[in-house]
């Protein structure tokens, strides 16, 4: 069993930047893979980032690339995702989820455990 909360979440202008994080319970961190998603208002969650469990490996979706980068620190267990030039298309509730795997997945189905969830908002 994985507990995941996510902090971070704010409202912030187009071209700031915000730092979430997502602390995770439990003693074997490094052997979950993790991702986050976001889904905001009337539009399905998408993927955001994935990060394989030893943080070797990193995935992005095409909207973020370039602005968004995910990390992770297997001592703290925790994983973050930095995001810069935020734009208001990014305003959604951002979730963190973890798989049990080390190898990371850029679907929903296959996250066994999920965050909360904490609102990012961009202002114009």
């Amino acid at each position: 069993q994985v507990q995941l909360v996510e902090s971070g979440g704010g409202l912030v202008q187009s071209g700031d930047s915000l730092r979430l994080s997502c602390a995770a319970s439990g003693r074997t961190f490094s052997s979950y893979a993790m991702g986050w998603f976001r889904q905001a208002p009337g539009k399905e969650r998408e993927l955001v980032a994935a990060i394989s469990g030893i943080g070797r490996s990193t995935s992005y979706s095409d909207s973020v690339k370039g602005r968004f980068t995910i990390s992770r620190d297997n001592a703290k267990n925790t994983v973050y995702l930095q995001m810069n030039s935020l734009k208001p298309d990014d305003t959604a509730v951002y979730y963190c989820a973890a798989r049990s795997a080390l190898g990371m997945s850029i679907m929903q189905d296959g996250y066994r455990y999920w965050g909360q969830g904490t609102q990012v908002t961009v202002s114009s």
